[in-house]
């Protein structure tokens, strides 16, 4: 797996680079201190993962990451909290503030090349067959499996697929998110973002901003936010205070 960085501070980008050295193997094939240099870069090379600042001059980050590759995942990197649900809505893999810890930039490094496996072209893609009120069938491997709705802590969507969550297992499938919603019972799930979809039974608790399921922190999306705290606190709670 390989990446490039970008950001318009060269102490910002030399930190990373060594971050990156101490905690993967992964290849750094380059650092751009803007957008249009890196984006020219892309158009020659092929890239796996870009670590992004957000606040840039020229292209700001967010507005870069729409014009990616479908193939290229994206970690951002900011000193600034308040784009995190924005990144996640342009389907980044990770969303890491400044300072950076170790720690954190390994759990992200490692949950992108989850990622890279999974939407690579020799992986499997299941298929869901059919869904009853308890259950989704999904063909694999020419079998078929029934997933219990029960079992399925959460989905997530990944560019053009879903990633479904359950105890003991990741099931890649090639739908988006809202379709999969559709064939799942409303009484138990939830979409709380526009890249999530949660079953209210695995929720340990939540703040204004994130939903936690135990170690798993998922976005709270802004168009809702109302809903959820309507349905799961049962309307006792105000989104807004």
């Amino acid at each position: 797996m390989n990446c490039i960085i970008v950001d318009d501070e060269p102490l910002a980008r030399e930190e990373m680079q060594a971050m990156i050295k101490e905690v993967s193997q992964i290849e750094i094939l380059g650092k751009f201190s803007n957008a249009p240099t890196a984006l020219n870069f892309l158009k020659e090379n092929e890239v796996d993962l870009i670590f992004l600042d957000i606040e840039m001059p020229m292209v700001t980050g967010l507005e870069f990451a729409t014009q990616l590759p479908r193939q290229t995942l994206t970690i951002f990197t900011t000193a600034y909290p308040q784009y995190a649900l924005k990144s996640y809505e342009l389907d980044a893999i990770d969303y890491l503030l400044k300072p950076i810890e170790k720690t954190r930039l390994e759990k992200a490094i490692h949950k992108a090349e989850i990622y890279k496996k999974l939407l690579s072209d020799d992986t499997e893609k299941n298929i869901i067959e059919a869904n009853t009120a308890d259950f989704l069938l999904v063909k694999s491997d020419r079998r078929f499996h029934r997933i219990n709705f029960g079992d399925i802590r959460f989905i997530e969507g990944l560019k053009d697929y879903v990633v479904i969550y359950t105890g003991s297992q990741k099931l890649i499938t090639a739908m988006n998110l809202k379709t999969i919603h559709q064939k799942m019972p409303a009484r138990l799930f939830l979409r709380v973002s526009k890249s999530y979809v949660v079953n209210i039974n695995y929720i340990d608790s939540f703040d204004h901003r994130n939903i936690y399921l135990g170690a798993t922190e998922i976005p709270l999306g802004d168009v809702y936010r109302k809903d959820f705290f309507a349905v799961y606190s049962g309307g006792s709670l105000n989104p807004e205070e």
